[in-house]
């Protein structure tokens, strides 16, 4: 009998190493492994995890991604390098209107942007809500939607002397805040 603990370490090894599609192919690999689990079982250990489905830039079927180790990042100064870069990959545009704050993703990536804010730990933040491109965000007092906007963009940004990370494409960056500060100009015209 595998642990809960086990189960889900090798549930992360193979969501971060293989395109898992459905919980009934994760089921399969995992009972190639020896590891029998239900499908209440799994959906429970995903939960855990913080897995969650997102869509390729292909556009292709949405496969399992679990944030970092699936467990809540401890600290704020962990959070935001994380956040920071997640943003830079995921960011297409933000914009404020009263205390929240509207971020739009390439399809898909909403929901798996709004868990990395919400673990993140940010003071600013007080919570998320997603959908499949946009999700909205919401100021903590007395923080206006425009502030946080203009902070999550600055976050979004490369930080000086960061190196980039080998593993990450190094699209996206350029080409993401392009269309960021597209957008903005044309919301100040």
């Amino acid at each position: 009998m595998t642990t809960r603990v086990a189960r889900q370490a090798r549930i992360v090894e193979i969501v971060t190493g293989t395109e898992v599609r459905s919980q009934t192919e994760l089921a399969g690999l995992l009972a190639e492994d020896g590891i029998e689990v239900t499908q209440a079982t799994l959906s429970r250990d995903l939960d855990e995890l913080g897995a969650v489905k997102l869509r390729g830039p292909d556009g292709g079927q949405p496969v399992y991604v679990i944030p970092e180790d699936g467990t809540p990042v401890q600290g704020v100064q962990g959070g935001t390098a994380r956040l920071s870069r997640l943003l830079g990959e995921l960011l297409v545009s933000a914009e404020g209107s009263g205390n929240l704050t509207v971020l739009r993703t390439p399809p898909g990536a909403a929901q798996f942007l709004a868990s990395a804010i919400d673990r993140s730990a940010m003071e600013e933040v007080a919570g998320t809500i997603a959908g499949d491109d946009t999700l909205m965000v919401v100021a903590r007092e007395p923080l206006t939607g425009g502030e946080l906007a203009q902070r999550l963009r600055e976050l979004a940004e490369p930080q000086p002397g960061s190196p980039p990370d080998p593993s990450e494409p190094t699209r996206g960056r350029g080409t993401r805040q392009h269309r960021t500060n597209k957008h903005e100009e044309q919301n100040h015209e």
